[in-house]
């Protein structure tokens, strides 16, 4: 599987800690050295199908295709529009896509990596040519803006590539759960209610996450996983160009490059502008060392991350 292309977009609307600081009991100082993140990109209004459509348009235009030669819309996201249809659907309404396949995947943070893996798979079977992954959110929305021990973390936003099948670029991946351990974080909860069961128990739909157990967590798997797709594809973690991994805190990529033993420098982060954009962080990561020259042919890179579920996941590519 080889990148064709690759896109992102971010809402105008940026947030800072101090603005925080106006709504919520926290202040600059206390956030940026728990996480990182000193800015967010918030929604005004734009939806994640808005989002994730812009993307799709700078990742098709960098990949020099149109909208019409794309088989398959591969969409991670667990904040999209609705149940029904899909968001997947109603980008491809938006940028024209017409003779696309569309799904969308919810892996949590680790949405991107299991739609990859979807990707890969579709096109070394032969089912589809050209597949357009995205990751988008609008985390905002599923935000409670009083809890300060989780709306100072995310972000919304989109990122996107473009992926056709390339036999001379190798593609090795490891994904799990552990969905014993999904109270750890979770969001949207919804319970059952008809005529016949009464629903009487009002659940949280705002996310909740067990931050301390979240680390631990992110902190141990990350860096076994990559490890993990290393031994698969047999290739040495001395060889890796750059690790992109899931912009959720800085304190979490640097406890993973400190276990494996490589230079901060190989581990790009952005959270610091962007904060925890869920399953879009990868994708605009990856966007963003693509635009800076970093990836040029023949690099190679890891991708990983871990998300609610829980899950986690790794990928091997070669550019």
């Amino acid at each position: 599987m080889k990148i064709l292309g690759t896109g992102s977009y971010l809402p105008e609307r940026i947030v800072t800690n101090e603005e925080l600081s106006e709504i919520v009991d926290t202040n600059d100082e206390w956030i940026s050295t728990r996480t990182g993140i000193r800015t967010r990109r918030i929604s005004a209004g734009e939806t994640v199908s808005d989002l994730a459509s812009k993307a799709a348009f700078a990742a098709l235009e960098d990949a020099g295709i149109s909208a019409e030669q794309v088989d398959m819309i591969l969409l991670a996201t667990m904040t999209g529009n609705a149940l029904m249809p899909n968001t997947a659907c109603l980008v491809q309404k938006k940028i024209g896509a017409k003779y696309a396949s569309c799904l969308d995947v919810n892996a949590a943070c680790s949405g991107f990596l299991y739609a990859l893996n979807l990707a890969n798979a579709c096109l070394v079977s032969g089912m589809y040519k050209n597949i357009l992954v995205i990751g988008a959110e609008t985390l905002s929305k599923i935000i409670d803006w009083a809890d300060r021990s989780t709306c100072v973390l995310f972000g919304d936003g989109a990122g996107a590539a473009v992926v056709a099948a390339d036999s001379a670029k190798r593609y090795v991946s490891e994904t799990g759960a552990d969905g014993d351990r999904g109270e750890a974080l979770k969001a949207g909860e919804t319970g059952l209610g008809n005529f016949i069961v009464r629903r009487e128990e009002k659940l949280n739909y705002y996310m909740t996450m067990n931050g301390q157990e979240v680390f631990k967590f992110a902190v141990k798997k990350v860096p076994e996983c990559i490890g993990a797709v290393l031994k698969k594809a047999e290739v040495f973690l001395e060889e890796i160009d750059y690790f992109l991994l899931h912009q959720a805190n800085v304190r979490i990529i640097a406890s993973v490059a400190k276990r494996l033993g490589v230079n901060m420098e190989k581990m790009p982060v952005n959270l610091d502008k962007y904060g925890n954009t869920s399953a879009a962080s990868i994708a605009i990561l990856l966007d963003e060392i693509r635009k800076e020259g970093k990836l040029a042919e023949g690099k190679k890179i890891i991708l990983a991350g871990f998300g609610g579920g829980l899950t986690w996941g790794a990928a091997y590519l070669e550019l």
